[in-house]
């Protein structure tokens, strides 16, 4: 089983769009994938409740009160759906298990701020395996001066941008019937799929 835990210290950033995303195109790939909701507002789980059994299956689970982690056994892709705010003891058990760190970033003042003191402590934490550590810039154009803002304040981090995702109504309209872009008829979403292309290769490597 591989596992891939999306986490950013603030609320808003596009956590549960990205792991709910991730889950549905494990799914359709037809893996085994289950959704680890580790935020006690169920978000991920509750967006599961609308998914039809007519689509490609993904299992869930509130894995929040889990003092270790336990995913399916038979399951091939764990995507872990962090809540705003995992530190301390708990945050360096879950980065000790999973194969993959992405962080989800908007690129506003408030955002980064939030976000350097996390990005510093989860690279020490990693060590060695800093390269398993990716960000995704949420709702920006890449060809904005807020995407040049937010690839030079990750410069120095040496952590690299694996894609950036539009600022549209898809992801929001999928999830309204627990449907991810990757849910059939696809056609509907080709810009948005072909902005996930980078992101998944990294994902898969």
């Amino acid at each position: 089983m591989r596992a891939v835990l999306i986490a950013n210290p603030k609320g808003g950033s596009g956590k549960t769009t990205l792991a709910t995303s991730l889950a549905g195109y494990f799914a359709n790939e037809g893996k085994k994938t289950t959704l680890c909701d580790l935020d006690r507002q169920q978000s991920a789980l509750r967006w599961m409740a609308f998914r039809s059994p007519d689509i490609p299956s993904i299992t869930g689970y509130f894995a929040g009160n889990q003092m270790l982690f336990s995913p399916p056994k038979d399951a091939e892709w764990a995507i872990l759906d962090a809540p705003a705010g995992l530190q301390g003891y708990k945050l360096s058990d879950y980065l000790r298990v999973v194969d993959k760190v992405i962080v989800p970033v908007v690129p506003s003042v408030f955002d980064m701020a939030a976000t350097e003191d996390f990005l510093n402590s989860i690279r020490n934490e990693m060590g060695a395996r800093r390269s398993v550590i990716g960000i995704v810039a949420m709702r920006i154009d890449p060809r904005t001066k807020a995407a040049a803002m937010l690839e030079e304040f990750l410069r120095h981090f040496n952590v690299p941008i694996l894609g950036y995702l539009r600022n549209t109504q898809n992801y929001v309209n999928a999830a309204a019937s627990g449907l991810t872009i990757f849910d059939p008829p696809r056609t509907r979403h080709k810009k948005d799929l072909e902005q996930w292309e980078s992101i998944l290769k990294w994902i898969s490597a």
